[in-house]
């Protein structure tokens, strides 16, 4: 989403804390699964994206709807159109073999480099487990076993896990986009990326 905001013209639409608060009302009493059933039925397009066990973006699309009165995909750039200032897209693509164990290490260096005590000083500035940062991967796995849901081994084991499902949804998202040039991450990148932009 961060990539796409940057390279293509995308004019977020607006929030609104009390519409929001009444979509997460009407989550909280009917459930995820009938809320985005409810989607369905005023945004067909908008559902046959969004996971049904998706909360989050549920109550995002029905809080666009209702503040813009237009379908939720429509505050989404034209599918692919040119990137802004002619940019280049240029995306490492890999294999779980090669990328699984550098997922596996990122993950025990960041606990071992202070993971724990970030968390514990953003706790002393105001961070709770149930905000976004607080269910972020990683973030979530401290606050479990701060509380004795999981063991640090477990912390550390669900972290790696969670990374990895997110690697897979971020592949499912840049695969959408056609205007990426793919190299391959375990190759010499400056070479293949050179040849690319030639």
């Amino acid at each position: 989403l961060y990539a796409q905001a940057l390279v293509d013209d995308w004019q977020f639409p607006p929030t609104d804390p009390a519409v929001r608060a009444k979509y997460e009302a009407r989550r909280v009493e009917i459930g995820t699964d009938a809320l985005h059933e409810e989607l369905a039925q005023v945004d067909p397009a908008a559902a046959a994206i969004i996971e049904d066990k998706d909360p989050r973006r549920t109550v995002r699309a029905l809080e666009v709807i209702e503040l813009t009165g237009k379908p939720y995909k429509a505050s989404q750039p034209p599918k692919d159109a040119p990137p802004r200032w002619g940019t280049s897209l240029l995306g490492l693509r890999t294999t779980a073999d090669w990328l699984n164990p550098r997922i596996e290490l990122r993950t025990r260096q960041m606990f071992e480099r202070g993971l724990i005590e970030e968390v514990e000083n953003l706790q002393g500035q105001g961070l709770v487990a149930d905000s976004t940062a607080g269910r972020a991967i990683g973030y979530a796995q401290v606050f479990q076993a701060q509380r004795g849901k999981l063991t640090w081994d477990e912390a550390v084991e669900r972290t790696i896990t969670g990374t990895r499902r997110y690697v897979r949804r971020q592949r499912s998202w840049f695969n959408r986009d056609k205007r990426i040039t793919w190299l391959d991450a375990a190759g010499d990148t400056a070479a293949q990326a050179l040849r690319a932009l030639g």
